[in-house]
């Protein structure tokens, strides 16, 4: 009867598994069907894109849309300036974020409730688009670079979610070290922060992926095109390319082909699908550890 009864089980797993299998395999597919599209309409012809509606693999393949893309500097000049306000915004945004983080988590900091009842409540209220515009142009940041990372320089989720990382961490670690003399600021950057490894991975990448994709700040606060991110030249590109109204002093030629629309979106995701798998690791602990503490 035992034996029996396990082997029943025995079955009923080997068929929940299978299913179970099936079922996130199908789930997985659905995920990856559409990005493979827009890979594949990105080599495609305009007249098969039409034909086809739905492109797994091109037939005709074709470069003209990466050619139409690249074909002026001005892309390559808006992907140094992304690149150089993701790494310069990540950097500041994870020290600011860092530091009041930490001193946040400190159970002795005169003041830190109403302090981190004013950081909860910037997540449900903001100042709106035309105060925060009157507050960056008094500050003479209009048609700087630094207009698109000092306005969002510390996020209060972000910042939430490193103070509970922190919090976690044993008191006897801060004790022991101010024993053998270190300051404040010497237990923060020799043992906190580098205990912190996976929630600062998990915190640079959410920054990173915000700073890639700034558009809202470029095109609020930066009148000038040539320091443009490359989210907003890939708009005029788009705009031009769709035969609509633009500014066709960003790019050089006639754009070929409807697939220059899909070849806009893997070159705007390329750079964080590289960079992802390197932190890859440490995010679920980062986030999850962050979040369920407190």
């Amino acid at each position: 009867m035992a034996q029996s009864l396990r082997k029943k089980h025995s079955i009923g797993d080997r068929i929940f598994t299978i299913v179970n299998g099936a079922l996130l395999a199908l789930i997985a597919l659905a995920c990856l069907l559409p990005f493979v599209n827009v890979i594949a309409s990105s080599f495609a012809s305009t007249q098969e894109i039409v034909a086809k509606k739905f492109v797994l693999f091109p037939t005709t393949f074709s470069l003209d849309a990466y050619k139409y893309i690249f074909s002026t500097p001005t892309i390559f000049r808006g992907l140094g300036v992304s690149v150089g306000v993701t790494l310069v915004g990540t950097l500041v945004s994870m020290a600011l974020t860092a530091l009041m983080a930490y001193g946040l988590s400190r159970r002795y900091l005169y003041g830190r409730n109403p302090i981190n009842f004013v950081v909860v409540f910037s997540m449900l209220f903001s100042g709106g688009m035309i105060p925060t515009f009157l507050v960056v142009k008094s500050v003479h940041l209009i048609d700087s670079y630094w207009s698109m990372i000092i306005p969002t320089a510390i996020n209060a989720f972000n910042l939430i979610i490193m103070r509970n990382f922190f919090q976690s961490l044993p008191d006897a670690l801060e004790e022991s070290a101010k024993i053998d003399g270190c300051t404040d600021f010497g237990v923060f950057l020799k043992i906190m922060l580098p205990l912190s490894l996976p929630s600062v991975a998990t915190i640079s990448l959410f920054y990173g992926v915000a700073y890639w994709n700034t558009y809202m700040n470029a095109i609020l606060y930066l009148n000038d095109s040539l320091k443009w991110p490359i989210q907003v030249l890939l708009r005029q590109i788009v705009i031009v390319s769709s035969g609509m109204q633009g500014d066709n002093s960003s790019v050089a030629i006639v754009p070929p082909a409807q697939s220059i629309k899909m070849a806009v979106i893997v070159v705007a995701t390329l750079p964080m699908l590289i960079a992802y798998p390197f932190v890859q690791k440490h995010f679920v602990k980062g986030a999850m550890l962050g979040s369920v503490k407190g």
